[in-house]
């Protein structure tokens, strides 16, 4: 079972997004994660809601993490945020560029939610 964790800066809204999908996609053949490089306090409102009116999938208990409190990794995702992630040989590194939706429209949101879930199924099949 591969081991995949999606970063950006604040795990609070995008990376969170991508773990939730990504667990929700992928089954039992992931193991996902998400962590940011200064986390948050809390995850995103506009995204808690979102995530449970478009796929049912309560983010409301998930908390923002720190990179350092991550297991191996098999994939490491970033967001297209810029953050520096430690360099672990034998893993796999991905950017992805999607905009942070956080403080703008639900439009803004639902573009980003719809490119993640673009990119997870990529990813995953």
């Amino acid at each position: 079972m591969k081991r995949i964790a999606f970063l950006c800066i604040k795990n609070s809204c995008r990376s969170q997004i991508a773990e939730a999908l990504c667990r929700h996609l992928g089954g039992e053949r992931y193991i996902c994660y998400s962590a940011g490089s200064d986390p948050g306090d809390t995850v995103d409102p506009t995204a808690v809601h979102l995530m449970q009116e478009i796929y049912g999938i309560d983010l409301s208990t998930h908390r923002p993490k720190k990179i350092s409190d991550l297991p191996k990794i098999d994939i490491i995702v970033t967001m297209g945020c810029g953050i520096a992630c430690p360099v672990v040989p034998g893993t796999q590194r991905i950017e992805w560029h999607i905009d942070d939706p956080v403080g703008k429209d639900d439009d803004a949101y639902f573009q980003a939610i719809a490119e993640i879930e673009a990119n997870v199924k990529s990813l995953i099949e």
